[in-house]
């Protein structure tokens, strides 16, 4: 069992980072980094049974409650048995933290491509979407992201937003 947790702690109030969660997939997605990876995109607005993915990875919105947690069911990549979820969890009236969690059994033949192509890709995606989180309600981001040289050889292969940025 894969269990992935990325966690960011946002100087805002439940409500604030709740509209950047209720973002996702839409016209005015202020979460997703959409500059450095493929784009979400759902069948209909960010609802309860939406499908859709991003690239290669496949998803239905399993639930939905808005301005708290979405929560996307996968149906590809081949092997991956479980979901991937944005929710907010509120620390006081002006904190709040923002969390993606990864939940997946990996069958055959993910138990092979997540560690060696997935985790890194994935990890890299879901710091960058929290650095734009950060972003979006303090104006900078403390600590930017910073992808692995691993990373970058990855993207070099997947094509033209493949190419290593600068960092």
């Amino acid at each position: 069992m894969v269990h992935n947790l990325h966690v960011r702690r946002l100087p805002a109030g439940e409500a604030e980072v709740g509209r950047l969660l209720d973002s996702l997939a839409g016209p005015d997605d202020v979460l997703w980094p959409v500059a450095h990876w493929p784009r979400m995109r759902l069948d209909r607005a960010l609802g309860t049974g939406a499908v859709g993915g991003h690239g290669p990875v496949r998803y239905h919105v399993g639930a939905y409650v808005p301005g708290r947690c979405v929560r996307f069911r996968f149906t590809a990549p081949r092997g991956f048995d479980g979901f991937h979820e944005f929710s907010t969890v509120p620390l006081g009236p002006d904190e709040t933290e923002l969390r993606h969690l990864l939940r997946i059994r990996l069958r055959t033949p993910a138990w092979l491509t997540w560690p060696l192509l997935w985790r890194p890709l994935h990890d890299a995606l879901i710091e960058d979407s929290l650095d734009r989180a950060e972003r979006a309600v303090r104006g900078d981001v403390r600590a930017p992201a910073r992808w692995s040289p691993y990373v970058r050889l990855l993207r070099a292969f997947i094509g033209p937003r493949g190419s290593a940025r600068p960092r």
